[in-house]
């Protein structure tokens, strides 16, 4: 199996590629930008899978499809929510969400393993790549959530999501601290949260933290390029923004 890597953040793409390499996955090439990959497609011979960032350095990585016809598998690897891919998601073999989960990686590696068998060809691709870059640019509109409920005591407690200063995962539970200092059980996890948070508002800077910008008091550097955040009035919590997700937690402020 010929697998290449696309991601312009090299140590995300090495990360990935260790991760690959314990799922026994051996990773050819790695490539970090649309220019350098269009260069690499025109004198080799293509890969059977691609793992495919979106938002490259000099480009949308469909930018690379405007110029070569390339017919290899993809499992995409993003900062994208859920709902601006749901449209293509059929189409390719996966994507995984970005910091990528291990468990996640697996599934998807054994879901191209399951669909394509060894020395069959590569497949041809069906994602309609402008209509995908229309969603990512202009995405549908949907509703998102705006309350939450928690259990307390024999009461359901209402909370409204602008409240809501952080959401996070704490022994196997989820938790909205609110902006009373209060922290509520809630019945959901965080993975499911990312379908129904607004990403203008909510964003997920962790495994363990999704935190809302208009409760963000501070901004601090952090050892190993991250980054830590200071919310208002949650003070029992460290909320380290993850090396892997500062990149799009700098766009996300903007």
């Amino acid at each position: 199996m010929r697998t290449i890597i696309i991601e312009d953040e090299k140590p995300a793409a090495r990360r990935l590629n260790r991760m690959l390499t314990d799922l026994n996955v051996e990773v050819s090439t790695m490539l970090h930008s649309v220019e350098d990959a269009i260069d690499w497609f025109q004198t080799n011979e293509h890969p059977d899978l691609i793992f495919l960032d979106i938002q490259l350095s000099d480009g949308l990585s469909f930018e690379i499809f405007d110029v070569i016809e390339v017919h290899s598998a993809i499992i995409f690897t993003t900062a994208f929510d859920e709902y601006a891919l749901q449209a293509f998601k059929l189409n390719s073999i996966d994507y995984l969400l970005k910091p990528i989960d291990d468990e996640d990686l697996e599934n998807a590696v054994k879901k191209y393993k399951s669909r394509f068998k060894p020395d069959a060809p590569a497949p041809k691709l069906a994602l309609d790549f402008e209509d995908i870059k229309k969603l990512l640019v202009n995405p549908v509109e949907r509703e998102f959530k705006k309350r939450f409920t928690s259990r307390v005591g024999q009461h359901l407690k209402i909370i409204n999501a602008d409240e809501v200063a952080c959401f996070y995962s704490e022994n196997k539970g989820t938790y909205a601290a609110t902006t009373d200092g209060r922290n509520y059980l809630l019945d959901t996890t965080l993975e499911h949260l990312e379908t129904e948070l607004e990403p203008k508002i909510f964003f997920r800077v962790s495994r363990k933290f999704y935190v809302n910008i208009n409760h963000i008091k501070d901004i601090i550097s952090y050892t190993n390029s991250r980054l830590q955040i200071k919310l208002n009035n949650v003070k029992d919590q460290e909320i380290i923004v993850s090396r892997e997700r500062v990149k799009d937690f700098k766009l996300w402020l903007e």
